[in-house]
């Protein structure tokens, strides 16, 4: 429902029930982003003439990463003060409570198992594809977001803001829709991860991808957190919230492995007309 002032964000986060289980919007989206990342990563196995059966693997390893490190993150990130008085809930991860920080770290060191153990590749030829999927991903969660009515935008009164009816707050008042800014930034990436793999041939370039990456999501990370409602009460008296202070070392990470993937190319450029 919309008016002229703002938009009546009044989706129930369950779908269905079927008997004591509640099937909800964010664990189909959810589901929907491994999907689609096995997809695309099936094509690029494909595509680079790859044994196909790395795929099962590399998807368990993949889901292990993420759900850990991203629980994780959270608990020490977010609410250690918390959780250290109540450890038997960190395992209540249906509670919610998961970080987008915490999970880069857990899927890179998954990836490290992974390519020790199965491909025998270098971690930075998987992490160079394995971001185009993830990038696409961090869309199907942030949409799960908007229709849990969590990580919801501060107060605002402009055209398009969002009602979120099922909030918790106690006084209702329209917010930026930061839970669509951020999908749509990260389809942006998605999209030009893809042209740089599959039209640049960017996956010849060591840290191209991986790099642009980092850059290009916590970049658009850092700034939207400044539209955002704070997730955690000591994150008020904070000039950059959490969630900004663990975007600029990924941001510098990602600048890294782009100028030295950069480096490498020019070098090798340099070689070929001596």
């Amino acid at each position: 429902m919309m008016n002229l002032l703002y938009i009546t964000w009044e989706v129930d986060p369950v779908v269905f029930e079927i008997g004591p289980v509640a099937i909800r919007w964010y664990g189909l989206l959810f589901a929907g982003a491994f999907l689609t990342g096995y997809y695309i990563m099936q094509n690029i196995l494909k595509r680079e003439q790859l044994p196909q059966d790395w795929m099962d693997s590399l998807l368990l390893h993949m889901m292990v990463g993420t759900v850990l490190g991203a629980r994780l993150g959270h608990v020490f990130f977010y609410q250690w003060d918390y959780y250290a008085q109540h450890l038997i809930e960190i395992l209540q991860i249906w509670k919610g409570g998961l970080a987008s920080h915490g999970a880069t770290i857990g899927i890179i060191v998954s990836l490290w198992i992974w390519s020790k153990k199965i491909s025998k590749k270098p971690l930075m030829w998987v992490l160079d594809r394995i971001v185009i999927t993830i990038a696409l991903a961090a869309v199907f969660i942030r949409f799960g977001n908007l229709m849990n009515h969590e990580i919801v935008g501060a107060p605002w009164d402009g055209p398009w803001a969002f009602l979120f009816t099922k909030a918790g707050y106690q006084v209702l008042e329209p917010r930026h829709p930061a839970q669509i800014y951020e999908a749509l930034s990260y389809l942006l990436l998605f999209c030009v991860l893809a042209f740089m793999y599959f039209k640049a041939k960017a996956g010849q370039k060591p840290g191209m991808l991986f790099g642009t990456f980092l850059i290009g999501l916590f970049t658009a990370r850092f700034f939207i957190e400044f539209f955002k409602e704070v997730q955690v009460a000591f994150e008020q008296d904070m000039t950059l919230n959490m969630g900004q202070v663990l975007s600029l070392p990924l941001i510098g990470v990602g600048v890294f492995f782009l100028a030295r993937s950069l480096a490498l190319r020019d070098e090798a450029g340099t070689e070929r007309t001596q």
